[in-house]
């Protein structure tokens, strides 16, 4: 998953990382509202998940400590990060002002 998750993040498109747990309640929340976020702007956004358990080196690497816990990654490089959730329109605008 390591490798594979690095040549994900080394991309010209945005990647919005969810950290999240199945066990979480607002992971499931959110989990809808980046679905509208990746409807809404289509090519122009990658959003993977990540489930905390299964990637513990992962989490431990980029220190997620609460889920869910977002992370958008531009060229490769973190340009933003935010624990909990955030409404659609509030993602887009960040994903917008982030990683134009």
């Amino acid at each position: 998953m390591k490798s594979n998750f690095h040549s994900i993040i080394d991309s010209e498109i945005p990647v919005l990382v969810d950290f999240f747990a199945t066990w979480c309640g607002p992971c499931k929340v959110l989990a809808p509202i980046l679905k509208e976020v990746k409807d809404e702007l289509g090519d122009r956004i990658k959003i993977i998940k990540i489930d905390v358990d299964k990637n513990a080196q992962l989490s431990d690497k980029y220190q997620v400590r609460g889920v869910p816990t977002l992370l958008l990654f531009k060229d490769g490089k973190q340009v933003w990060r935010q624990s909990g959730v955030l409404q659609k329109h509030e993602l887009i605008a960040i994903i917008n002002d982030k990683a134009a």
